[in-house]
């Protein structure tokens, strides 16, 4: 696996990719591309929409600033088949040329870029002026941001002048700052994202486990003897947020499906 550059890589993200794959799948399934579309999947993890995209015939790109996601992210294509083109990449600075994708995807990932008004002008960029930008974000409040803040006290602070990846999930916002990168919103939908795990406990640790962050800070907490107050306030929240569903636990995560279209274009 390639050098780990970033907290992204440091738990076990692939884990809640696998979680996440719906999600991926309802983007690609409302961009609809078609053989020969350029696809670009900006901050894409583990590949889950470019890979889908890829099994459409589209001519994908998937951009990470993890080297080592990108490096499993090209692992899965090549074990699939697929020619996916994978670069290392900041969302706020796309390798990419202007106008070089019909279909613009980020499925919970452009959200955590330091800069989103950057970011946002970077999708604008890259997207021809007849493409499509699809982007799925967290809603504030839901259950992944709630999470944030239930942590927010065991963790560093976020680098200065960044904002909320939620921010990305709340329609209005969203709207200012597509429309600020000349990008015009043309739907925007909210759904939701059961997750069943055994119990409150499993929850909690596939939580932790997969949150790169969290991890990255578990031996400066042991040290201080907090690590064991984050998972017992992570597991309140989790119990407060689970409902019973059978013999297991569900959580709901929200989010919102955003689809936006260059300012130029008009609408039949």
């Amino acid at each position: 696996m390639s050098a780990v550059v970033t907290t992204w890589a440091a738990g076990d993200y692939p884990a809640m990719a696998r979680r996440l794959m719906p999600v991926a799948e309802a983007v690609v399934a409302a961009a609809a591309p078609g053989p020969d579309d350029r696809v670009v999947d900006v901050a894409t993890g583990t590949g889950n929409a470019a890979i889908l995209a890829a099994r459409r015939g589209a001519r994908t790109v998937g951009v990470d600033l993890e080297p080592a996601l990108v490096e499993l992210a090209r692992r899965r294509a090549t074990d699939d088949g697929l020619a996916v083109d994978w670069r290392v990449g900041d969302a706020g600075r796309l390798p990419l040329p202007d106008d070089s994708a019909d279909v613009v995807l980020s499925v919970f990932g452009v959200i955590y870029a330091n800069d989103h008004e950057a970011a946002a002008r970077e999708l604008g960029r890259v997207c021809a002026p007849s493409g499509r930008v699809l982007l799925a974000a967290w809603t504030p409040g839901s259950l992944l941001p709630a999470m944030g803040q239930v942590l927010g006290g065991y963790l560093p602070p976020p680098p200065a002048g960044s904002a909320p990846p939620s921010r990305w999930g709340d329609g209005t916002f969203v709207g200012q700052l597509l429309g600020a990168a000349d990008l015009r919103i043309t739907s925007t939908v909210v759904h939701r994202l059961g997750l069943s795990f055994a119990d409150a406990d499993a929850a909690t640790s596939l939580l932790i486990d997969t949150a790169g962050h969290v991890v990255a800070e578990r031996e400066r907490l042991v040290a201080l003897g907090r690590w064991e107050a984050l998972r017992a306030d992570l597991r309140s929240f989790v119990g407060d947020r689970g409902v019973a569903d059978g013999g297991s636990l569900r959580l709901e995560a929200e989010y919102l499906l955003t689809t936006a279209v260059p300012a130029a274009v008009v609408t039949p």
